[in-house]
């Protein structure tokens, strides 16, 4: 059996960034290997999800993933009792090591709480602005354009796939699903490609029904089918107090012959002409508050 596992890393805060990226990174020289990293170039406005206080399941997870140390309080604070840095701007040496080693580095977000939690009312101007901010700052630093990029939450609409036709990108990964596709939503048909994650995040996981962090490994492994995976995992808990157990997982991969690469490896499996339309859904997923963007039945026309 062939399995091949796509690492996908979204960094959404300025901790993620300062201490959860250069640990990863550490982490994959250590072991030889390569992700896909997704930066959220603009301001930590963490401390305003808060406003997420009454969505189903938000407070629960909060709980099970022991957030205020997860993030720090300071990140917490971010937004609201303490003004919202800029996260890569704040070190840029790091996206640029992160690309000098060879990682895949695009863009996960100019404003993460902004999108996350905004993006059904924002309109189209908006959207596109956010974007360019975001591409147009990853540029300024990495010195080369960013060719994808992955929604914050994986949180789409009609105007977000719109813009990221616009901006002719390689592939993104802004949805929950079995394997590359068109995405289709609205009646329209869109032509960037989608690849979506595959299997269920830390997060989504850990504690859930008492599951303890060795199980929530297993349940990852156990996962793993023949043929494309993608994980999405975050600085924020992958990068600082769960970096053991993420190790731990990485080693168990290569022990039983996983082979790694990058969503655009992936991406790059099979032209676009091959690739199947699918409608866009949304629904909840277990362990997540909040609903996402999921991969649904076969478009025929």
């Amino acid at each position: 059996m062939s399995i091949t596992l796509g690492l996908k890393l979204d960094v959404d805060t300025l901790r993620g960034y300062r201490e959860g990226v250069p640990a990863l990174l550490d982490l994959f020289e250590k072991l030889g290997i390569r992700a896909s990293i997704f930066f959220s170039m603009g301001p930590d406005n963490s401390g305003k999800a808060i406003r997420r206080v009454f969505r189903k399941g938000f407070l629960s997870k909060m709980r099970r993933t022991r957030a205020v140390s997860t993030y720090g309080l300071k990140t917490m604070l971010y937004g609201t009792l303490l003004p919202a840095p800029l996260i890569v701007d704040s070190d840029p040496s790091i996206l640029r090591r992160a690309a000098e080693l060879g990682h895949e580095c695009a863009v996960h977000a100019w404003d993460h709480v902004e999108w996350q939690d905004c993006l059904d009312r924002m309109r189209i101007e908006a959207v596109r602005d956010a974007l360019r901010r975001a591409f147009d700052a990853f540029e300024r630093i990495a010195g080369q354009p960013a060719r994808s990029c992955a929604a914050p939450a994986w949180k789409v609409t009609e105007s977000s796939l719109e813009v990221q036709d616009e901006l002719q990108l390689e592939y993104c990964s802004d949805t929950r699903g079995q394997g590359p596709f068109l995405p289709v939503l609205g009646n329209r048909r869109f032509s960037t490609p989608q690849i979506p994650s595959t299997l269920p995040t830390l997060d989504e996981i850990l504690g859930l029904d008492g599951m303890t962090p060795e199980e929530s490994n297993r349940r990852l492994l156990d996962g793993l089918r023949e043929g494309i995976n993608v994980h999405t995992f975050h600085a924020e808990m992958e990068g600082i107090g769960q970096i053991g157990l993420f190790e731990e997982f990485l080693v168990e991969c290569k022990n039983r012959g996983v082979r790694f690469c990058t969503l655009g490896e992936i991406a790059r499996f099979r032209s676009r002409e091959e690739l199947p339309l699918c409608f866009l859904e949304t629904g909840e997923i277990p362990g997540r508050a909040g609903k996402v963007a999921l991969q649904g039945k076969e478009w025929r026309p």
